[in-house]
């Protein structure tokens, strides 16, 4: 039997078609969209910022949005300096210097461990001289190999490192068309929404919005918990670069796994050049994997899952859920996403608990 629809399911139906295929078309687009979203989710975190600002009077006149937003830029694009700043002169610094001192590290290691494994019967001992050959041809060939990589990576994937650099050049760009013209965009956006829809969708928008606020400042608070952690942790334990490296092992938690990874390696190679034993070795080993423990089983799931009604069991299915599908984005995105689909989850849940086909016995 045929299905007789009225005219209201016809439009639904090739309104909802043509959002679908619209929703097809940014999937496809995806690889270009990459400095579009990444300045959209930064304009919706800067937004409640720069309205602030925009109250400020300079002389009895506000200052105008545009200057504001420039400033807010400015602002932010200082701060991704400072980092780098506080990064490269470690690295440039420190990794030379494991061409001496790994090698002088291993014969430490190997008289330490050599004797204690006798005792055990094993008959063992680390190839020092050959790691020591392999370390010194690699670092004296490594200027060679990168500048050889960056010629081929010029001519076989010129465009595609000309893509990436337009990408980061773009990004701003869109990030100040965004926070001007911030408010006309959501009005439009509303003016979109079909009327009976309106009120209904309002409200979810603004649920999703708080919990996104909630999400931000928790995240936050970890962020500046593990800072004040990782470099209290790392300054009794006698560290020299205690400040930066546990700095910036804090900050960049917001990105999983790298940013743990990387204060990680910052902090393994502080002690491997510092200390003569594995006594430095051992703290990075104790601080980091209490912080990691910190990290992932009280503040994430107590500071940030908790606020946006997620259980940690969901909040670590999320992470890696969302990294699969999506990669190193997916996993930034992971947690608000999930708020989210958490929002429209439950209203979904009420639609259906109320539903004819529910409640029919």
């Amino acid at each position: 039997m045929p299905f007789n629809l009225t005219s209201n399911q016809k439009q639904t139906i090739t309104w909802l078609s043509v959002a679908f295929a619209f929703i097809l078309l940014l999937s496809l687009l995806g690889p270009i969209l990459m400095p579009f979203i990444v300045a959209a989710i930064l304009a919706y975190v800067l937004n409640p910022w720069l309205d602030k600002l925009c109250k400020v009077k300079i002389k009895g006149i506000h200052l105008p949005r545009p200057i504001a937003a420039t400033l807010m830029i400015l602002l932010v694009v200082a701060c991704i300096l400072a980092i780098v700043l506080i990064m490269v002169p470690i690295l440039q610094k420190q990794i030379p210097l494991l061409h001496n001192q790994i090698p002088q590290f291993l014969d430490r290691f190997n008289a330490m461990l050599g004797p204690i494994l006798r005792d055990f019967g094993i008959q063992a001992n680390i190839d020092s001289e050959g790691i020591k050959a392999i370390i010194s041809d690699h670092l004296a060939t490594s200027g060679d190999v990168i500048g050889k990589a960056v010629l081929s990576s010029i001519r076989v994937g010129g465009t595609a490192v000309l893509g990436m650099l337009a990408n980061f050049i773009l990004i701003p760009i869109v990030l100040f068309y965004l926070l001007v013209d911030w408010h006309a965009l959501m009005g439009r956006l509303r003016n979109f929404i079909p009327r009976r829809w309106l009120k209904q969708t309002q409200t979810w928008f603004k649920e999703v919005d708080e919990l996104l606020a909630q999400y931000l400042r928790g995240q936050i608070m970890v962020m500046v918990i593990l800072a004040i952690y990782y470099t209290l942790g790392l300054a009794i334990a006698g560290f020299d670069l205690a400040l930066p490296v546990g700095i910036l092992t804090g900050l960049l938690v917001f990105i999983p796994y790298l940013g743990y990874g990387l204060g990680l390696f910052l902090a393994l190679v502080s002690a491997v050049l510092q200390f003569n034993d594995l006594h430095g070795l051992i703290a990075v080993g104790i601080i980091y994997g209490i912080g990691q423990a910190l990290e992932s089983f009280i503040l994430t799931p107590k500071l940030v899952g908790e606020r946006i009604g997620l259980h940690p069991l969901t909040v670590i299915f999320a992470l890696m859920a969302f990294g699969q599908l999506f990669g190193f984005i997916g996993i930034l995105v992971a947690l608000p996403a999930s708020a989210v689909i958490s929002v429209a989850a439950k209203n979904l849940r009420l639609s259906y608990l109320n539903s004819s086909f529910y409640r029919q016995s």
